[in-house]
């Protein structure tokens, strides 16, 4: 991952956790707070984010960067539905690129 895409990354995760470290944020029931436990890359444009709550438990944010503005990182936090969902998205991702590529040849 390039240099100021980690960090932009870094910087993200801690504003996360702050964040979502509000006290009386809401959907905070049990005023937990959030630290960065693990940066986990990925790939060049995706990574995970381990958080550690004050209650032990762990909670996962996954960030995906994209070119807009020079360029930023977003997130969710993903359940196993999305999981599901992404699962699908390689093979009809690699259907449409086969599509597509035959189109750079065409005649016009």
């Amino acid at each position: 991952m390039q240099k100021q895409r980690a960090i932009k990354l870094k910087n993200l995760s801690e504003d996360i956790a702050r964040k979502f470290s509000i006290k009386d944020r809401e959907f905070n029931f049990n005023n937990e707070s959030f630290e960065v436990y693990e940066l986990m890359p990925l790939s060049e444009s995706t990574a995970l984010i381990t958080f550690m709550k004050s209650s032990g438990k762990q909670c996962l944010a996954f960030c995906y960067w994209i070119n807009m503005a020079g360029g930023q990182w977003r997130y969710f936090f993903p359940t196993y539905d999305h999981c599901i969902g992404m699962e699908s998205l390689k093979e009809i991702l690699q259907s449409i690129e086969l599509t597509n590529f035959g189109l750079n040849f065409k005649e016009e």
